[in-house]
């Protein structure tokens, strides 16, 4: 068994006083050789004082040039998409071994320059491209990898696909570069595209930059214009609801990426300093009074974020060391910044993901 830890257990009948959590993992994606870098990751709350691990070596087969977006899909795979040609690539992956020989291309590559990319559970694999059809997903065999690729949707998405996440495994939305900045879709493992849904009455400001579901309960963009992020609520097989108030103390100038801390808190990196927002989250009833900025703030533009569970958070910035973390509490927000990993890759990052 590869390390990990022995915490107090939650459940007081379990006799045992301890129970055992495997370590975790952090992957960033960035703009220079070898364009996808991970991390093992342990939470302060954890282990003190937490944070990086040793740099996991590098793929054996780098993916494409220019590193756009990093997923895992539970323990057991990674994939990240990239500006050229084959657009995504993915790997096994093992906790506390890293990554394993890259699974071959997929039949029918993405057709243009990948922006994101997103797992459905362990079934399905989406990645959001420039080039019509702006989305090409996929079957997804752990071990096996990419099946064929699944019919475009009845409706494109409107120009370049900048961000992808799946709602479980009943929906999945795409934010995109022209009106109406956001696409939805049922969805079904095994059949793929339904219907779309019908566009939210209140658009996003412009262009999506990046979208995330919190469960199956709320919907959030990220948009380059003011206000930098649209949320709504979300009901599957019903879509978009009214938009929820803008968040009193807005995020800074142009959002790039957006993520949901669970049912509590949500994050919106952006172009200007802090170049990273959170907020209490309510789902039904949507933003909170905004957290303070985090005491050391990222070095320059944020263009991803992700949360690690409820104890942390992390967000890809455009300076080196590509990505700067914190400890996570809701209700409170920003820890002190976690040290910076000892090996870090030159070029600026670009997007952000933990295995939990």
């Amino acid at each position: 068994m590869y390390p990990g830890y022995y915490v107090d257990n939650p459940q007081p009948t379990n006799t045992n006083p301890l129970y055992y959590i495997a370590p975790r993992d952090l992957a960033n994606c960035f703009s220079q050789s070898p364009y996808v870098q991970a991390y093992p990751w342990t939470p302060s709350k954890w282990s003190s004082p937490g944070g990086f691990g040793v740099k996991y070596s590098n793929p054996l087969t780098l993916p494409g040039v220019f590193g756009y977006g990093v997923a895992f899909c539970g323990s057991t795979d990674i994939a990240t998409v990239s500006g050229f040609t084959p657009y995504v690539a993915a790997y096994p992956w093992t906790p506390g071994t890293g990554f394993g020989v890259k699974y071959g291309n997929p039949l029918t590559l993405p057709t243009g320059w990948g922006e994101n990319v997103a797992f459905c559970g362990s079934t399905d694999i989406a990645v959001a491209h420039q080039t019509s059809p702006y989305i090409s997903a996929y079957p997804w065999t752990p071990g096996t990898g990419f099946g064929v690729k699944y019919g475009n949707p009845l409706t494109l998405p409107t120009m370049d696909g900048s961000g992808v996440t799946f709602c479980d495994s009943t929906d999945i939305a795409v934010a995109h570069n022209s009106s109406p900045y956001v696409s939805a879709y049922p969805w079904t493992p095994g059949t793929g595209f339904g219907v779309k849904y019908v566009n939210p009455l209140t658009l996003p400001a412009s262009t999506g930059e990046g979208v995330a579901f919190c469960g199956s309960t709320d919907i959030a963009v990220a948009c380059y214009n003011s206000p930098y992020v649209a949320a709504y609520p979300w009901t599957p097989t019903v879509g978009f609801g009214v938009i929820y108030a803008n968040p009193a103390t807005l995020p800074a100038v142009h959002g790039y990426g957006v993520a949901f801390c669970g049912s509590t808190d949500i994050a919106v990196v952006s172009y200007n300093s802090p170049y990273v927002a959170a907020y209490p989250w309510t789902p039904k009833v949507g933003f909170g009074v905004k957290y303070a900025n985090p005491a050391t703030l990222p070095f320059y533009v944020g263009d991803g974020v992700a949360f690690c569970g409820s104890t942390d958070i992390a967000v890809a910035d455009s300076s080196n060391p590509n990505v700067s973390a914190y400890p996570w509490t809701p209700g409170i927000g920003f820890g002190v910044r976690y040290n910076d990993p000892i090996i870090v890759a030159a070029g600026y990052g670009l997007k952000v993901s933990f295995r939990i």
